[in-house]
């Protein structure tokens, strides 16, 4: 019987992506693991796996079409067994892909047990597992080819009996129509030749839709202070000298990572997140930092950073930002951030308001350091100021949350040993 090949969920925040180019063409015949495709998604251009055998029958929609929505037909195989259904879309969990690429297909995941055995899982099925400590070879599938899904490993964790099998149908989802390069609107008070239109990518078309529900159902307030950074800058020079033997350069923004990871631990409570069942407050300090690159903006994330060295979160770092510059990030990569950083102080940037990456409740404006005119002890002094601001979610972080993370976020600027405690 013809099986369907899916649109997969290759991150969190995908809905559609491009097919930016086939591997296979009819007539071939798949083994499972054998790439087949490669999405562009929102975040990342990644390679797809085949999870079933077979012969391709079909291929439904075209390399460079844009907009294909997940979970759209995009092949048919022949091979055994009942026609595909799709999962619901999920993003991969985070330790599941290995160190090129996620395999996904019919938005399933596949992982392997020790012995190397094969697994088939739904996302959200592996992420549950992995959250419970699960162990997926024990579990028995009741999905599409024995796939394991949600109710599956929810059954393992009470020790219930498993859901018989399904084999029912689903309908099948609407082929994604190639996207036209889009005409000039006619409302515009421009004539026409007197500008060019740039498309949009699904990066730019993801950080617009973004960007636009966070500020207009997050409440949004800001906080902003001066910190006197000479000190700082004193210790990043030391380090410097020290660390030049090793290549170990830590720069101020590294040195603004370990202190805000600290600050999240000094106060909890602005290392959270809103949700209608309640507040999430964070075990850990998972620093995500703003990264700019051609056609958009992505968030990669230092986990744990109040654990690390600052020699391995500036190492970290750089790595994260290559991978992104030329986007070869892992969903596992920006995934599960708990606090977010943007730092514009290397443009010049004196100050400025970051819109919150949700559904985080705080991200941190970083401006350019800078001389200026302070009073110590009653007289006037050169000192350099760098001002940061503290956008806040209000539903999770009010003002004097907000206060006092600024203020031990202050304190260990102005005082830097203490990022080396």
């Amino acid at each position: 019987m013809a099986i369907d090949i899916l649109m997969p969920a290759l991150s969190p925040t995908m809905e559609e992506g491009v097919l930016a180019k086939w591997h296979v063409k009819v007539g071939d015949v798949l083994k499972s693991g054998d790439v087949i495709c490669e999405i562009e998604t929102d975040k990342a251009t990644m390679e797809v796996e085949a999870v079933d055998e077979g012969k391709v029958l079909e291929i439904l929609v075209a390399e460079g079409t844009q907009g294909v929505k997940v979970n759209a037909v995009i092949a048919r195989i022949e091979g055994e067994g009942a026609v595909s259904s799709a999962a619901p879309a999920q993003a991969p969990a985070p330790s599941v892909a290995p160190a090129s690429v996620p395999p996904a297909s019919k938005a399933e995941i596949v992982t392997e047990t020790s012995k190397g055995e094969r697994i088939m899982a739904s996302p959200l099925a592996k992420r549950i597992a992995q959250t419970a400590g699960i162990d997926l070879a024990g579990v028995s599938g009741s999905g599409p080819h024995g796939r394991i899904v949600k109710v599956d490993v929810e059954a393992a964790m009470a020790g219930a009996p498993k859901p018989a099998p399904s084999v029912s149908k689903v309908a099948q989802a609407p082929i994604a129509a190639p996207v036209a390069t889009p005409s000039a609107p006619t409302a515009l008070p421009y004539a026409a030749g007197t500008y060019d239109i740039v498309p949009l990518d699904g990066m730019r078309r993801t950080v617009a839709r973004r960007m636009t529900e966070s500020f207009r159902d997050v409440p949004h307030f800001p906080l902003t202070i001066d910190l006197e950074i000479d000190q700082l800058l004193e210790l990043r020079k030391q380090l410097n000298v020290v660390g030049a033997a090793q290549d170990a350069k830590v720069s101020v923004n590294d040195l603004v990572i370990k202190a805000a990871a600290l600050a999240c631990k000094r106060v909890p409570g602005a290392n959270a997140s809103y949700t209608p069942d309640g507040l999430l407050i964070h075990h850990h300090a998972d620093i995500a930092v703003a990264v700019a690159i051609e056609g958009g903006l992505i968030t990669p994330v230092i986990r744990k950073a109040e654990t690390k060295g600052l020699a391995a979160i500036s190492g970290e770092m750089k790595v994260l930002a290559e991978k992104a510059r030329t986007r070869k990030l892992m969903p596992e990569d920006y995934t599960g951030g708990t606090f977010s950083i943007s730092n514009l102080g290397m443009m010049g940037i004196k100050s400025f308001m970051s819109i919150i990456n949700e559904p985080q409740g705080c991200i941190l404006s970083v401006g350019a350091g800078e001389p200026r005119a302070v009073v110590k002890n009653g007289a006037l002094a050169i000192a350099t100021v760098m001002s940061v601001t503290l956008t806040c979610d209000h539903r999770v972080v009010d003002g004097a949350i907000g206060a006092a993370w600024l203020g031990a976020f202050k304190a260990l600027i102005e005082e830097p040993i203490g990022l080396m405690l």
